[in-house]
């Protein structure tokens, strides 16, 4: 398996800088990092497959998406019900629990998130930080005067127990001093645990249970590129190489019309793209995430027939690279 840096995709001046990052890979090899990948990436919004040469979708792959479950919208949600430790028994430690503020603005509002990890993450303003006077630390895209600032707690820290003087500060902060509330995306996947539910446990709350909206469509006299699976740059005249074919993924996926490739393919691979939320305090793992001029932070894996695959993975000019 290997891992191939590509430089910033150079277009106008004016355009802001993107970073893509590509690596290619077998998903039965030992050492492969697809499932870490997927892992890392907590908080998306669209997920698109894109099969070449296929008029009808295998049932096994109709079946993996009519299953996916269900998430909530918590609305009017105290930030000081995540870190009580009711909340924290019933979830945080039975399964992998996801929340993330709705309809705020990474770059101009407060926001929260909740990482599966335990890791409660909140992005604030200046004044909301000097308020809270809680430890954090400034944000990397604050610029010379820093006016957004990072903070991290960790829920299932030994040391954050009901009686510790560290939760009952973080509470006190968030429930009395400078108390926050927002409207939230929830999920939750236990791992057979039994108990509350989400529905249940913020009943008194304005809680609504939604799917994923899922849509199907079919792409005619569709040019497809030649790929070959252990050529990741491609070979000039005879495959396509992997920043190519990003860009014309992206066309697809965006409904642009053209006919980019001389002459129809048959594909011996299918893409998984992954997009997520534009204003998610974080992209991969904890690494900070920023809007800048659009907030992207995806990835994309292109799979063959013998299970290789690349992965793509892109962010924006407020971003870290890509793990």
């Amino acid at each position: 398996m290997s891992a191939v840096p590509m430089p910033p995709l150079r277009g106008l001046r004016q355009a802001p800088r993107h970073l893509l990052v590509c690596e290619k890979g077998h998903a039965r090899h030992a050492r492969s990092r697809h499932a870490a990948h997927v892992r890392d990436h907590a908080y998306n919004c669209r997920v698109s497959f894109l099969i070449p040469e296929c008029g009808v979708l295998p049932e096994v792959l109709k079946s993996a998406i009519a299953d996916v479950g269900e998430y909530y919208l918590v609305r009017n949600l105290s930030v000081h019900e995540l870190v009580a430790h009711e909340f924290i028994d019933a979830f945080v430690k039975k399964g992998s629990c996801y929340a993330l503020t709705y309809n705020t603005r990474i770059d101009q509002d407060n926001t929260a998130a909740l990482l599966p990890n335990g890791k409660l993450i909140l992005s604030v303003d200046k004044d909301t930080y000097e308020e809270l006077g809680l430890q954090g630390r400034p944000s990397r895209y604050s610029g010379k005067k820093v006016m957004r600032y990072i903070i991290t707690i960790d829920l299932t820290d030994s040391g954050f127990h009901p009686d510790s003087k560290k939760h009952n500060r973080v509470l006190w902060a968030l429930r009395e001093k400078k108390p926050l509330e927002f409207d939230f995306l929830l999920a939750w996947y236990n791992t057979g645990a039994e108990g509350s539910t989400l529905m249940s446990y913020f009943s008194k709350n304005q809680i609504q249970a939604l799917k994923p909206k899922i849509t199907f469509s079919t792409l005619r006299d569709l040019q497809c590129p030649v790929l070959q699976s252990n050529e990741l740059q491609g070979k000039p005249e005879e495959s396509c190489g992997t920043e190519e074919l990003f860009e014309w993924l992206g066309a697809v996926l965006n409904q642009v019309s053209f006919c980019y490739f001389g002459e129809p393919k048959l594909a011996y691979w299918l893409t998984l793209t992954v997009h997520g939320f534009a204003d998610s305090p974080v992209s991969w793992r904890e690494n900070e995430h920023g809007f800048h001029k659009g907030g992207e932070n995806l990835y994309n894996f292109v799979i063959f027939r013998n299970l290789d695959y690349w992965l793509q993975m892109a962010v924006g000019t407020y971003d870290d690279c890509p793990p």
